[in-house]
């Protein structure tokens, strides 16, 4: 062996050959509810939900480095509906072991969550649009946007669901605003119309 191949072999071991994805199956996308929380325990099954859009969060992981964990993936309700109602999730009770309806899984929704039914639309709308959605309760709106993912871009804007006939007053303006400009993304307020198609308004501040 010359001393190029020996430093293309050298070179390859260390950079490591890239691990095959993992097949995953209809039957294999199934998960758990458990009072208001939905649990995928298939750490495979929940390694491929997040690589593949972003969904849920590894029990006990803050901020994921990498795409395959060995611990279950945790899913809020609004994320367990849209992808039981696109067929990327099976959902069964966690004692009786009962499939859960689309329907019947925003009966919960709505159950255990403010405005629940808007946040969906809202929520659904924009992932159609193909943007990442994440929550965004620490930047003080419903959700936090992403063109491509949380540690591959900033979200570059953060959406409130305001429902409709609720008056925002100037002062809570005026702090959403300066939240959003400190934390460096627009704010934008979705609201529901009786058609059922959300409505964005998007906010620029500038000084006089």
């Amino acid at each position: 062996m010359n001393e190029s191949e020996n430093q293309i072999d050298i070179q390859k071991e260390e950079e490591g050959e890239e691990e095959e994805e993992e097949v995953i199956t209809e039957e294999d996308l199934e998960a758990e509810l458990l009072e208001d929380r939905i649990i995928v325990w298939n750490p495979k099954v929940g390694s491929w939900l997040y690589k593949h859009g972003y969904y849920g969060k590894p029990v006990g992981i803050r901020k994921p480095k990498h795409f395959n964990f060995t611990r279950p993936l945790e899913l809020s309700l609004l994320e367990s509906t849209y992808l039981l109602s696109i067929n990327k999730l099976r959902i069964k009770r966690a004692i009786s072991n009962k499939p859960i309806s689309y329907e019947e899984l925003k009966r919960i929704g709505e159950l255990h969550y403010d405005r629940f039914t808007e946040k969906f639309l809202v929520y659904t709308d924009l992932r159609k649009k193909g943007y990442v959605v994440r929550p965004g309760l620490k930047f003080g709106a419903d959700f936090a946007i992403y063109e491509h993912g949380p540690g591959i871009d900033h979200s570059p804007l953060i959406v409130h669901v305001l429902s409709r006939g609720v008056e925002l007053s100037p002062i809570e303006l005026v702090r959403a605003g300066r939240l959003a400009t400190t934390v460096r993304k627009k704010f934008t307020i979705a609201t529901v119309p009786p058609d059922g198609t959300p409505r964005y308004f998007m906010f620029s501040w500038f000084k006089p």
